[in-house]
């Protein structure tokens, strides 16, 4: 029994092992433990033995295995055999390695903070999942145009990569478009030079639409403008927008009344306390997304002005806490899960060498609640 028991060290203790001891008797099971440990050491077979084996070389053994270049079916069929014989099988990572095949795309982001975030990487994550890819999450804060980054996701890993707005520099967009990389673009457009898809939000009208709003139903004139990010290209676009429609109502503009938000909570709360020691009159704000819009809020609740009746305040887009603010938030609704959706799809298409459309712009809506005035 004590040899028995120094036998069995070698293998966990299997029941099935056990039954063999019963039925086939005690000398079958040690054999075939002696087996079972000699297989185990026995070295293990590169693509090295099999070219051997086959009388080719190295590099057509890979080409066959990875499927990189044709082989012909004679030559095939001996590599074929000689894996058989030698009980070659090939590493599924190493394959996927030589092959570029990574079943796994990059999602590169400037920020994680806020509930536009969440929502992008739940919803790029799920439809890639669908897919049968797994996803690589990086973060860039840096938003430099001309520096070149050195990513840790991208070639390398990913078989494309989607990169949200100001997160890679026109470099960076240039070297994975001449490199034949797989990229789109989400709240970005391609640099002129390169012809990369990108999928954006309809911002123009919907800042038109919000502050006609602002103007025609509720009268106010004197309208603060929380920009977002001077280096991204949803901020401009609305900032442009609030310009026109204060030229189109015959509304100076106002400069004092243009201060940063930077699509951030914080940043907009103190641009307020800021606006609101100076002095300085108006009558309404218009945050560039809802996440300045609760720093807003914030801001005026504490100095004591009534919203709306005093104050009117709207936002952009509808982030799923905009409902629940008191009161609630009138604001655009940004298509989120549409974006996300239509991301992966146009991704996908390219990994698998389809023509795709180089711009699409998803449609957005006003959705009027309380906090405007209504």
């Amino acid at each position: 029994m004590i040899r028995f028991v120094c036998l069995i060290r070698y293998k966990p203790l299997d029941f099935r092992f056990l039954k063999c001891y019963y039925v086939n008797g005690y000398i079958y099971y040690i054999q075939h433990l002696f087996i079972h440990v000699k297989m185990k050491a026995k070295p293990s077979i590169t693509i090295r033995d099999v070219a051997k084996r086959a009388g080719v070389s190295i590099a057509t053994v890979s080409r066959y295995i990875n499927k990189t270049a044709p082989v012909s079916q004679e030559v095939g069929e001996v590599i074929q055999i000689s894996m058989q014989e030698l009980q070659f099988i090939p590493n599924s990572a190493a394959v996927k390695l030589a092959k570029k095949e990574y079943y796994t795309i990059g999602l590169l982001l400037s920020d994680i903070k806020g509930d536009y975030f969440s929502v992008l990487v739940s919803e790029i994550e799920r439809e890639a999942r669908k897919a049968g890819f797994d996803t690589l999450i990086s973060i860039n804060r840096e938003t430099n145009k001309t520096t070149t980054h050195a990513f840790p996701i991208g070639p390398q890993n990913t078989d494309g990569i989607i990169i949200f707005a100001d997160s890679a520099s026109d470099n960076d967009l240039k070297y994975f478009y001449f490199n034949s990389y797989p990229v789109v673009l989400i709240c970005r457009s391609s640099p002129p030079e390169i012809s990369i898809p990108s999928v954006m939000i309809e911002n123009l009208s919907a800042t038109k639409n919000i502050l006609r709003h602002l103007i025609e139903v509720h009268q106010r004139r004197k309208i603060v403008y929380l920009r977002g990010s001077p280096m991204h290209e949803d901020s401009l676009a609305r900032e442009k927008g609030y310009r026109m429609v204060l030229a189109e109502k015959n509304i100076p503009y106002n400069s004092s009344l243009v201060v940063d938000g930077d699509f951030d909570r914080d940043t907009a709360y103190a641009s307020m306390k800021k606006l609101i020691k100076r002095n300085v009159p108006f009558d309404a704000v218009f945050a560039s997304d809802d996440e300045a819009a609760v720093g807003a809020m914030a801001a005026l609740n504490e100095e004591g002005f009534d919203i709306p009746k005093q104050v009117s305040v709207v936002g952009f887009d509808d982030q799923s806490t905009a409902r629940f603010l008191n009161p609630p938030l009138t604001t655009v609704h940004a298509p989120f899960q549409e974006v996300s959706q239509k991301a992966v799809e146009i991704l996908l298409k390219q990994i698998n060498h389809q023509s795709v459309e180089l711009s699409t712009i998803l449609p957005s809506e006003l959705i009027i609640r309380h906090s405007c005035g209504c």
